[in-house]
């Protein structure tokens, strides 16, 4: 097992750290007694997760440890991530009365199960599926980030909706991109 993919597999075990801890920090501000700290801490594995995403690449690309283990955990590992961060964002009560919308986290799930699906779909015709990230699904995972700290860090000198408005337009567009991908592998006569 290479260093890269140790580093993935701590970042996985810091997920449902980072969700227990959200949620035990939602319990002491539903109870009316907010613990800063654990809202402090909350933040602070997530933090390190989304740091050791950025290592775990580094390593695997500048020592050479790619390995078909990486290539599947890594991005499990990112949407894994991500998504959590999402649902807290959510369903979690951070103190302030902010959360990202219901609809929001329902449209970032449609989309990825496009895409989870669309690649089903291409393998079982094409028997291959060449996935090459687009631009606007970056920004968009960028965004999402964006609009998840801005709750977990409570900034409120600007309205949660900028960027959640922001996140939205592009899951919207990075869908459709990702959809336009997926229709132009397909054969000839499954398009007309």
């Amino acid at each position: 097992m290479t260093l890269a993919t140790v580093i993935t597999l701590i970042r996985l075990t810091l997920i449902p750290v980072f969700a227990w801890i959200a949620v035990r920090y939602g319990r002491t501000v539903d109870s009316e007694s907010p613990d800063e700290a654990l809202r402090w801490l909350a933040v602070a594995i997530y933090t390190l997760a989304s740091v050791l995403d950025g290592l775990d690449g580094w390593i695997a690309r500048h020592f050479d440890q790619k390995s078909l283990a990486g290539a599947i955990l890594d991005p499990l590992t990112d949407k894994a991530l991500l998504m959590t961060g999402l649902i807290t964002a959510t369903f979690v009560n951070w103190g302030i009365d902010w959360h990202l919308p219901v609809w929001f986290i329902i449209l970032v799930i449609a989309r990825d199960l496009e895409i989870i699906g669309g690649i089903w779909i291409l393998f079982f015709i094409n028997k291959r599926v060449p996935i090459v990230p687009h631009w606007t699904g970056k920004v968009c995972t960028v965004l999402q980030m964006i609009a998840m700290g801005w709750i977990m860090l409570r900034f409120t000198a600007i309205d949660l909706i900028y960027p959640t408005i922001a996140a939205t337009i592009f899951t919207i567009w990075s869908g459709y991109e990702y959809y336009m991908m997926g229709y132009r592998q397909l054969p000839g006569k499954l398009r007309s």
